[in-house]
């Protein structure tokens, strides 16, 4: 009986067969992950209206007025399916429309500010009297900007000395005569420093825009410590030379252009305004006849 001839095992032969296979693997894998991708894209296609609805309507309640989302308006009247795409054109409509309803009342707003017109001016003649009372009316000027009320601390009467940021006692008289009338009320207060135009370097300040800045603070501090305004209420800018109230050349300007400015900010800039137009910028409303008190 011839012996049955024993299969040789041959190793490579094995190996190649696996490795056949192997591809199977990897091109399943990459269908399984296009699968994916495809159903994530489809899912964010869509729209819950249900929820949708939902947030804006939870939004609305906590910011107590209408929600941010309300001008999403293809979105919440879509039916499920992909979002309607929003015109630019029809964007811009309807913001054109919320403003104008969320915008006050043409006639409201006019009304304030005829009352700010009125209450300015009331303050602005308290502000007068009670310079003339002292005798100091000319050492200030009464006028309008666009920001409010401008009491300007003159230095006709030497105000301030030339190159230093005390106040002379006439000075400190105006402050202090001033200062009732402004605690009675609740604006802001802007303290502006100037200087005039001499070109000369101030004798005890690096520039004119330290000197200006000491002599603002000064005025400050004593509305502050002496006129027990609250110092929430005030603030300080220096103008040095810049801002000149008189025109350089003309005669006398220079005694006039070195001062402080006290701004009555308004809270209704359109009155302000107003009134600076009405009198003109920079014009000393009710000052008194020359060589009057």
């Amino acid at each position: 009986m011839a012996a049955r001839r024993r299969r040789r095992h041959d190793p490579d032969a094995e190996e190649h067969e696996a490795g056949a296979e192997r591809w199977l693997v990897t091109y399943a894998d990459m269908v399984t992950l296009l699968m994916v991708l495809f159903i994530v894209m489809f899912s964010m296609s869509q729209v819950d209206v249900e929820k949708f609805n939902a947030l804006k309507e939870g939004l609305a309640e906590g910011f107590g007025s209408r929600s941010p989302l309300d001008g999403s308006t293809a979105v919440s009247q879509a039916k499920e399916g992909a979002v309607t795409p929003i015109e630019p054109r029809l964007v811009a409509a309807e913001l054109r429309t919320r403003q104008t309803v969320e915008d006050p009342d043409p006639d409201q707003r006019r009304r304030a500010v005829e009352a700010e017109t009125t209450r300015l001016e009331r303050l602005r003649k308290q502000l007068d009297a009670a310079l003339r009372r002292e005798g100091l009316r000319n050492d200030v000027q009464l006028s309008y900007d666009e920001r409010g009320l401008v009491i300007s601390l003159i230095s006709r009467h030497v105000t301030f000395r030339n190159d230093v940021a005390t106040l002379s006692p006439r000075g400190a008289r105006v402050v202090d005569t001033v200062s009732p009338v402004l605690r009675a009320v609740d604006d802001p207060l802007e303290i502006d420093g100037h200087t005039n135009q001499v070109d000369v370097k101030p004798a005890f300040f690096a520039t004119d825009w330290d000197l200006s800045a000491a002599r603002a603070v000064t005025v400050l501090r004593r509305l502050n410590e002496r006129g027990h305004i609250p110092s929430p209420r005030l603030a300080v800018s220096a103008y040095g030379k810049e801002r000149p109230l008189l025109p350089p050349d003309q005669p006398g300007s220079q005694q006039v252009n070195k001062r402080v400015d006290i701004v009555v900010v308004s809270p209704v800039p359109e009155a302000a305004k107003e009134l600076a137009d009405h009198y003109g910028r920079g014009t000393d409303v009710g000052a008194p006849p020359s060589g009057g008190a």
